[in-house]
């Protein structure tokens, strides 16, 4: 089929569209409108119909396949490894659903999931779909002052959490954090569940705290039948990482995102029943609702849960994964490919990795250089793709099962069907042309699998996300220019967009060029501000050798050659005004740069709300070498 005639239909006709596509999935009732739009920019997706993501996620295959594997649990952190069914893995979350609601969980109620990347994670996600709970997954680890917030504004009547999480073979106790967590809150859960792990000590309060297993033990034979839901009601709420403030908790549905899932795994993720899916995300991301939980069991697809690092035992732990599980789709990030690219080659050449057809990346941009590199090692199609927790599907990619399309590198592709992408201007609102920057657009109403709202908050939803040009569309907040032929390029957020003198500049933009010197292997540009020019561009760069920037003068040179590299590309006035040199970068644990904590730094203000931060160790880094 040709990819443009799909699009244009999805666009042009989609009630049309979205009614063929809703097949995909188990409706207990059918619905009796496919879209209504009549206060924009809500949209409800299925009206009347009811359905459940846990039924068309387990119990539809248990009753099909059920011996075939659907849950691949893995740990290197504490060397366990277990394989569940489709039956054993309906059994588990049932098991769980029952345990919830002897704790007296009801429909509607929320579920706090404060988690490592562990199987009972994924049961009690899939046991609050089964009986109509809404699940807040919160990253694990996070520290207690956000945790709390979270805790006040979502008002989990139980928070299901453990002992403690582990990270490159140290334990990270969860327990004293959510007890400081629940002092710090207004809202106090009635239950706490807890999975104990041996990993860090656990003190429980008596008439709050429960022990996972021990309750288990209870409901080993439980039945506990599938709530049918309105496809409008609320399944989960997922809180944007790196929110300051009161918290944004993004609100989904049920019968859009089960539909909208579905189409993603064959339109785009060509993932089939009986093979097997990879994503080396976490579930306190969106990544890990749509793509580690929901989307391939949707699917029919086992899915692996992994806890670990990807060079630890070695940098071939993913790759035996692969051979062993016969995995045909993979999905991680460009900085764990970065981290790889960083280790000795024969760690991918050991592994039989023919079963793979595709990797696909998400989460930041694809540098060329990355992309390139894991391509040649993989011999298989690298796969980018652009979307938001927002969103909960990629808006940009190649729908590589409607229609084979080339992939071009440093773009994430074309608009994804149900979605009506535009580049807008900044300043006047007007549509950008053929490689001209804009902000990326999307008109309502947004496809299925999109947020609703902002928990508990329909004006900050208005407010936030369709108010910022006089015509009511959807601002993703990144820049974005568009080629000839149809694909995008995202230059990074607008908020990262640095104002040199009157010329505004992306900070992806300078990224890109200074990482094509042979010497960086990472960069961040972060806009700080100058009394004369407004702001410059400072760099901070990871050297791949880095012997020449051992010296003052050795430093001075590599710099040096780095100015003249954005000098050819983009102009002098793009030219950073310092280039700095470090080990690491400040990142989250999602791998995503803090470039906003890198300029408070350089701006002599405080780095803000680090929580997320994966090594403290960064920013002394980044302090360091502002000192030189």
């Amino acid at each position: 089929m040709n990819y443009q005639d799909f699009y244009r239909q999805s666009v042009e006709q989609p009630e049309l569209f979205w009614a063929n596509e809703a097949r995909r999935i188990h409706w207990e009732k059918p619905f009796e409108t496919v879209l209504d739009h009549s206060r924009p920019p809500f949209a409800k997706w299925f009206v009347g119909g009811t359905t459940n993501l846990c039924y068309n996620a387990v119990d539809r295959w248990a009753e099909s396949q059920g011996d075939k594997p659907a849950l691949i649990g893995i740990s290197t952190e504490t060397n366990t490894e277990k394989v569940y069914s489709y039956s054993e893995l309906k059994q588990e979350v049932m098991r769980a659903a029952a345990m919830m609601q002897s704790l007296g969980v009801r429909k509607g109620d929320r579920v706090l999931i404060y988690m490592p990347m562990i199987p009972e994670a994924a049961f009690a996600m899939l046991a609050c779909a089964r009986i109509g709970a809404i699940h807040s997954v919160v990253f694990g680890g996070f520290a207690a002052n956000s945790l709390a917030t979270r805790i006040d504004d979502a008002k989990p009547v139980l928070i299901v959490s453990a002992d403690a999480g582990s990270r490159a073979g140290k334990a990270i106790p969860y327990k004293p954090l959510l007890d400081e967590a629940i002092g710090l809150s207004s809202h106090k859960p009635r239950h706490v569940l807890l999975v104990n792990r041996a990993l860090a000590p656990i003190a429980t309060v008596e008439g709050r705290d429960v022990d996972y297993e021990t309750l288990r033990e209870q409901h080993m034979h439980a039945q506990v039948p599938v709530t049918w839901l309105e496809s409008n009601d609320t399944s989960y709420i997922l809180y944007t990482s790196g929110t300051t403030g009161k918290p944004k908790g993004v609100q989904r549905d049920v019968g859009g995102y089960a539909v909208a899932l579905a189409a993603s795994m064959d339109y785009i993720f060509c993932g089939k029943a009986g093979e097997t899916y990879f994503s080396t995300s976490d579930i306190g991301w969106v990544v890990g609702h749509s793509y580690i939980v929901y989307g391939p069991l949707i699917a029919g697809m086992a899915t692996v849960m992994y806890e670990g690092l990807p060079i630890r035992p070695d940098a071939g732990i993913w790759w035996s994964i692969v051979e062993k599980y016969k995995v045909t789709r993979m999905f991680s990030a460009p900085t764990a490919v970065r981290v790889l690219k960083k280790q000795p080659p024969e760690f991918m050449k050991k592994y039989d990795l023919s079963s793979l057809k595709a990797l696909y990346l998400a989460g930041e941009p694809l540098d060329e250089t990355t992309s390139q590199w894991i391509s040649s090692e993989l011999g298989v199609p690298i796969i980018d793709n652009y979307w938001q927790t927002e969103t909960g599907w990629p808006i940009l990619s190649i729908a590589c099962g409607v229609q084979e399309k080339a992939t071009r590198l440093g773009s994430p592709g074309v608009p994804m069907y149900g979605y009506k992408v535009r580049l807008l201007n900044e300043a006047t609102g007007e549509e950008c042309g053929a490689n001209e920057k804009g902000v990326v657009v999307i008109d309502g109403p947004l496809p299925p699998g999109c947020m609703q709202t902002v928990y508990g908050d329909d004006e900050r939803f208005v407010k936030t996300y369709w108010s910022n040009f006089r015509q009511q569309v959807y601002s993703t907040f990144d820049w974005g220019i568009r080629d000839e032929d149809g694909y995008y390029f995202i230059l990074g957020r607008t908020d990262d967009v640095i104002n040199v003198a009157g010329h505004r500049l992306g900070t992806r933009e300078i990224e890109e060029s200074i990482s094509s010197h042979p010497n960086v292997s990472e960069v961040a540009v972060v806009g700080v501000e100058d009394k004369l020019k407004g702001q410059v561009a400072v760099a901070f760069v990871i050297p791949k050798n880095a012997e020449p920037a051992s010296t003052p003068e050795g430093r001075k040179a590599l710099e040096a050659e780095i100015m003249a590299v954005v000098d050819r590309q983009l102009g002098a006035v793009a030219r950073p005004s310092r280039v700095h040199f470090v080990g690491l970068l400040p990142k989250t644990r999602s791998g995503k740069l803090l470039r906003r904590s890198i300029q408070a730094l350089c701006e002599g203000r405080d780095p803000g709300d680090l929580t997320t931060i994966e090594d403290p160790a960064s920013l002394q880094q980044v302090k360091a070498a502002l000192a030189e």
